[in-house]
């Protein structure tokens, strides 16, 4: 039944809100340079989202996060409804690194674009480093954070290795690195699946920024290693299963 709800409400009613937001985020962008004024018709796109698809966001360790501050946001990931939850739950400014092929989705792509998201280059060792480069300069010079997802991809079952271009970028931009995990986002939107579970519940856990004031790039791994134990360990909580 959940499922024929879905096909028939939930997902037409996304689609409209895509097409609603992408194009006052399009004309807003004429206005608006910064990406800031994308970015909060964004969080309205994705808490829209979650509430048509009746998801409901259970958040804990928002006070960890100091808003007057930047952060490189690393999560772990389950699913295309990830993005959705963290940008319709954390109220800071962030931009997040993303797949090339979102960029190419109508209205969403041109969001991203935009709002100054970045596009990543899988394929092309020399073209990341300079992305990644490129994301921490973002950083500094226009006081944002970056959300990404270090395990490279959507994870089917435990968590997986961790890149070490979150800490990188953490280290050139001089900002914490900050842990957070996602707990139920599977459920809603399942992996090779195009369809929305709804009425589904989710739990955002955030933990302790990691300070990297003094460490140099050759310390990535460390970084990397202690975010993703903090990861573990939060996906470990009782309020997590």
């Amino acid at each position: 039944m959940a499922l024929l709800w879905s096909l028939v409400v939930i997902d037409p009613l996304i689609i409209l809100s895509t097409i609603l937001c992408g194009c006052v985020s399009i004309f807003l962008t004429l206005f608006d340079k910064s990406g800031n004024s994308a970015m909060r018709v964004g969080r309205v796109w994705a808490r829209s989202l979650l509430g048509i698809a009746g998801v409901r966001v259970t958040i804990e360790g928002l006070e960890k996060i100091d808003l007057a501050r930047s952060y490189v946001i690393c999560s772990n990931h389950l699913s295309y409804m990830d993005t959705p939850v963290v940008l319709g739950s954390i109220p800071t400014q962030f931009r997040f690194l993303a797949k090339k092929g979102l960029f190419q989705i109508p209205f969403l792509g041109t969001h991203l674009k935009q709002a100054g998201h970045i596009p990543v280059p899988r394929e092309d060792p020399r073209a990341a480093i300079k992305t990644m480069n490129d994301a921490a300069q973002a950083i500094r010079e226009r006081s944002i954070s970056m959300l990404i997802f270090p395990e490279g991809g959507r994870s089917e079952g435990t968590l997986r290795p961790f890149k070490e271009g979150g800490a990188y970028i953490a280290i050139k931009a001089q900002v914490p690195l900050l842990p957070i995990a996602l707990v139920g986002t599977r459920g809603v939107m399942p992996m090779h699946s195009p369809v929305i579970h709804p009425f589904r519940r989710v739990t955002l856990l955030i933990g302790d920024p990691i300070p990297t004031e003094d460490l140099a790039v050759r310390d990535r791994q460390q970084l990397t290693e202690a975010a993703r134990q903090q990861i573990v360990a939060l996906l470990a909580r009782p309020s997590a299963t």
